[in-house]
């Protein structure tokens, strides 16, 4: 579900799955790999003293031991029970390949075409008209409660975990011990430990079967500690917010957590559009934002369903540039991206959404032929435009807005359609007219 750092928007693979920027809670969580980890835990446990050694750990100024005594002096603080910690660290162990997968940044990004091939697959589109059928009755419940629609908490669940059958397997405690003591945001992750403690605390799941990603991301639509505290249901009624076995408290937590952060009631995400010749492609940025019928003033038009004719704010994305679809978005859209900032995760959760209510299949193709960059040709393309005094923003290999709008600036000056879609060509076209990295 939401969490913790950046990276491209094109998803790289669902191990991957992080997430970031819960603005609408005044929040900055990152949740990262999904629910979608399936790599089970194996652990060493170290010497007294000493930390479990992996090639991304570096040396701290405690041993293990008294960070541990530390952190349970901190969590006593807070009220924890003297015996759910004893349980919890009694057999707490580092992990390296959490560090691992921290420390992990993918060579190549995902193209959103074949994101959506794996996430919105056929099958994931059965099985999720399926269960939103089976369980039509609870989730009309929920839906008529919290606002949120049957078929968007279904499809939240059928990406984040593919209804259930993959959260995750490592144990949820050492994950978070191990990112708290030795990751690059130790902070962070502190903070989700001692909240994984108090849920402990509370009763909500027994140690053993608290279990979820790498990063500490829980439960069939997983959530992170902090989250869980603050939005899980026990909708059930039997005691415990458990998003891990009980459907009652995963739809209710899941709709509780969507509907505060900001989902509009009886709209929806958006559609799927065509566009204009001529059309001002500077535009098509989830920045920019206009009233649906001053889209449709410009030419904007539904490629299925009736014209656009309301005022509500809306946004154009095309996430493949010219050649490839083009998307009117709303501002639930957005709202999905704040349970995870990716486009090709948002367009997964609406894709999805439409397609087990019986909607088609996005209508234009996608450019397949594209060959997707490395992280070193993405970086070269923000250094060649750097080089031509033209600003894309970090030298990071994400291929953000500030990026987009550099890339778009280059290519109106070498008479192409400007689009801010990265590609081999436009990186060819780059180095024909720009510096090579110092």
């Amino acid at each position: 579900m939401a969490v913790i750092e950046q990276r491209t928007e094109a998803r790289t693979d669902p191990q991957r799955r992080m997430a970031a920027g819960l603005t609408g809670l005044g929040l900055a969580l990152l949740l990262v790999a999904g629910c979608s980890s399936t790599e089970a835990a194996a652990p060493l446990p170290p010497p007294p003293g000493a930390v479990a050694t992996g090639p991304t750990s570096e040396p701290h100024a405690q041993s293990f031991p008294e960070w541990l005594a530390g952190l349970r002096a901190e969590a006593q603080g807070q009220g924890i029970a003297a015996a759910t910690l004893d349980h919890a660290f009694a057999h707490i162990r580092l992990i390296d390949r959490v560090l691992e997968l921290d420390a992990t940044q993918p060579e190549f990004a995902r193209p959103v075409w074949s994101y959506l091939d794996s996430e919105v697959s056929d099958q994931r589109v059965h099985q999720g008209y399926e269960r939103l059928a089976t369980n039509a009755t609870l989730l009309s419940r929920v839906s008529a409660q919290f606002g949120v629609p049957g078929a968007i908490l279904v499809a939240f669940w059928g990406i984040e975990s593919d209804y259930g059958r993959d959260c995750g397997n490592f144990p949820v405690i050492d994950a978070l011990a191990t990112l708290a003591y030795r990751s690059r945001r130790p902070a962070l992750f502190r903070e989700e430990l001692l909240a994984a403690l108090h849920i402990l605390d509370k009763g909500d799941i027994p140690l053993e079967q608290m279990r979820g990603s790498w990063a500490g991301a829980m439960g069939q639509t997983q959530f992170v500690p902090t989250i869980f505290l603050k939005h899980a249901v026990d909708y059930d009624q039997d005691g415990r917010r458990d998003i891990w076995n009980s459907l009652p408290d995963i739809f209710a937590s899941t709709a509780h957590f969507v509907a505060g952060i900001g989902w509009r009631t009886g709209e929806s995400w958006g559609q799927e559009v065509s566009l204009p010749a001529g059309f001002a492609w500077d535009q098509a940025e989830l920045t920019i934002t206009k009233p649906v019928s001053e889209w449709a003033r410009l030419g904007v038009r539904p490629v299925r369903g009736p014209a656009l004719d309301d005022d509500r704010p809306a946004s154009i994305l095309a996430p493949a540039g010219h050649t490839g679809p083009a998307f009117l978005v709303r501002e639930n859209f957005r709202v999905i991206m704040r349970y995870n900032p990716s486009v090709s995760y948002a367009l997964s959760v609406a894709l999805l959404s439409d397609r087990i209510t019986g909607g088609p299949p996005v209508a234009a193709a996608w450019p397949r032929q594209e060959v997707p960059l490395s992280r070193a040709e993405r970086i070269e393309v923000q250094q060649r435009l750097a080089a031509l005094g033209i600003n894309p923003g970090a030298t990071d290999s994400l291929i953000g807005p500030t990026t987009r709008t550099a890339v778009r600036t280059f290519q109106k000056t070498i008479g192409e359609i400007p689009d801010g879609f990265v590609t081999k060509h436009l990186l060819e076209a780059l180095r024909h007219h720009a510096p090579g990295p110092a």
